[in-house]
């Protein structure tokens, strides 16, 4: 059987699945469709929440930013972990005890406006948007290489099944289609790097096998890797390079941007009491760290793999041969990844081999005059490809290629779910039943919500077609702008009874603005590509880059929230009321009445 029918078999029978349980649970009921009822279960949540989580950023593009980077790329890991702590301990059960639908519920309720409500409606859609194009990126990535399509055909294909989905089954059905994705990703996740940690260290826990022997040289394989990219001019793996103070901004901004997130957030409503949510969020932490404890080590190893490919006989030998690529079954991988145009190489000097190395390096420079060559001729090689590629680099068996192929539409398509069930809440529950047409009957809410997530599958999957970056670094954006905007507003709405409805809406809308046009000056307007006044490269504020001016921009929103609320009047005393009641820990439900 080729590979192709393998990929068919494994995709096919994990959507089958997917749909299977969309339709079974499907949504009924208001109540059902943005809140499952409130009757699931905290390690049924907790499996749902880390499926939602870990999203194509995670499971396709980390591991491939940390490949090509490094240490200096580990920022992903420990802001998006450490985010979640906060979100766990601050947020989540204080949100679930308030008793409604979604954030922006919360914030319009707990700052007594409507305004305020519409706002963070507004902040939300922006913010999960952003968000979305992240996720369909990966989808169009891993679509595009499994059914042997471009990557446009990938992108619209994994649309329509997003679309098939999520629309008519609600949170009901999201969640139990979420704790089947997350089986298949994490077996897809864990089990290629299985393979490979043996391959390589003898060690079957990837893990510990980062820091073990090569298993050819003995070496440790760090140290070994290391020498490797140093040899062919690029960075010291292991060693920190970038700028201390971008990437500590950087960090925070993933890390209260992950606490700021709407749709990991309405995951808590679902469960029946406030204790469930803290028990729920121990289990996503669990759950979460069982991919995020391998990342790391898949993307060493496979950067490992990768550039002993090129160089079959060492960094002071030949490089491969374009014949070997174009024969050799081990290189087969080279050959699909191409038809996609996520991977490309070019013979430039004509000397029949594809010389892969950093020919910005001058040392490097120096040694390519000498030996003719013209310029690194690995031309194109896609971050957010290296996870679904990794088996097939390794040669691993064609069952392993399918079980990854399942595993990054899984991831993908999980998290994409929840997010246009934020996005189609907000727009039907918060904008359209909470302000414009309050005596809307249940299933004109239900339809509006609907329509609200098939324009949103429309909008991201345009803007997909031309991502600002790969997966994860679009998902940055998106936590810049919900660090920014939302949590902000979630902390000072929880824990201070000083500031009031003005200070809110002031501090979101400043929070929002200032970072979204910090984003729009370095990754063009709109998203536009080629309407950018500043790279990252060289951005705007010293080092400051766009992915990292969330947490300048929620410093604002807190200032500005502070000072207006300090130079108007304090809240209702019932609010004040309400805050301290959201705070002691007792019934769901005990500060305001829930649906």
């Amino acid at each position: 059987m080729d590979q192709f029918t393998i990929n068919l078999l494994f995709v096919g029978a994990s959507f089958a699945l997917y749909i299977g349980i969309a339709i079974w649970a499907r949504a009924g009921s208001t109540s059902e469709f943005y809140a499952a009822g409130r009757g699931v279960h905290p390690v049924t949540n907790g499996m749902a929440t880390a499926a939602d989580w870990m999203s194509a950023a995670s499971f396709i593009s980390m591991a491939g930013l940390i490949a090509f980077t490094g240490y200096d790329n580990s920022t992903y890991l420990m802001g998006w972990t450490g985010g979640y702590v906060l979100l766990a301990l601050l947020l989540a059960p204080y949100l679930r005890k308030f008793g409604k639908f979604t954030v922006s519920e919360f914030i319009g309720d707990r700052f007594y406006s409507p305004t305020a409500r519409m706002v963070a409606v507004i902040c939300l859609i922006v913010a999960s948007t952003t968000y979305v194009i992240g996720q369909m990126t990966g989808v169009g990535v891993a679509f595009g290489r499994f059914l042997e399509v471009s990557n446009t055909a990938g992108l619209l294909i994994g649309a329509c099944v997003v679309f098939a989905y999520a629309v008519f089954g609600g949170m009901k059905g999201v969640t139990y289609t979420q704790v089947a994705q997350y089986c298949v990703l994490i077996m897809a996740y864990t089990i290629p790097a299985v393979f490979i940690s043996l391959q390589l260290t003898g060690n079957p826990i990837p893990a510990l096998g980062l820091f073990g022997d090569h298993a050819a040289s003995g070496e440790p394989l760090l140290a070994k890797l290391d020498q490797i990219v140093q040899e062919l001019g690029f960075n010291e793996y292991t060693a920190h390079h970038g700028d201390t103070f971008n990437m500590v901004l950087f960090t925070l901004s993933l890390m209260i941007g992950t606490a700021g997130l709407p749709h990991v957030i309405m995951r808590f409503f679902t469960v029946p009491k406030v204790s469930d949510a803290r028990w729920s969020a121990g289990w996503t932490l669990i759950f979460i760290a069982l991919l995020y404890l391998t990342a790391p080590a898949v993307g060493a190893m496979a950067r490992l793999n990768i550039t002993e490919q090129f160089w079959p006989n060492g960094t002071e030998g030949q490089a491969v041969s374009v014949e070997q690529i174009e024969t050799d079954e081990t290189y087969a991988w080279m050959q699909t990844w191409q038809k996609t145009g996520l991977l490309g190489w070019e013979d430039k000097n004509g000397d029949g081999r594809i010389q892969y190395y950093n020919d910005a390096n001058p040392e490097m420079q120096e040694r390519a005059a000498a030996n003719g060559w013209d310029g690194n001729e690995l031309t194109n090689f896609n971050r957010d490809i290296l996870v679904l590629a990794n088996p097939e680099i390794a040669n691993l068996p064609g069952w392993v290629i399918g079980l990854v192929a399942a595993g990054g539409l899984a991831a993908a398509l999980s998290t994409a779910a929840g997010l246009l069930l934020a996005i189609s809440s907000a727009v039907s529950h918060d904008l359209l039943k909470g302000q414009l047409t309050p005596n809307m009957s249940e299933r004109a809410e239900l339809m509006s919500a609907r329509i609200a997530m098939a324009v949103a599958i429309a909008v991201a999957t345009y803007l997909g077609l031309n991502p600002p970056g790969f997966a994860a670094q679009t998902v940055a954006l998106a936590f810049g702008l919900a660090a920014a905007s939302i949590f902000p507003a979630l902390m000072m709405g929880i824990f201070s009874k000083r500031v009031n409805n003005t200070g809110a809406v002031a501090g979101m809308l400043v929070g929002l603005l200032v970072t979204l046009v910090y984003i729009f000056l370095h990754k063009g307007w709109f998203f536009i590509p080629d309407t950018n006044s500043f790279t990252d490269a060289d951005p705007l504020l010293g080092t400051v880059k766009s992915t990292s001016f969330g947490a300048i921009g929620a410093l604002l929103n807190f200032g500005t929230a502070i000072l207006v609320s300090k130079l108007t009047a304090e809240p209702p005393k019932h609010i004040q009321e309400l805050v301290e009641s959201v705070r002691v820990p007792r019934g769901a439900g005990a500060a305001v009445e829930g649906h």
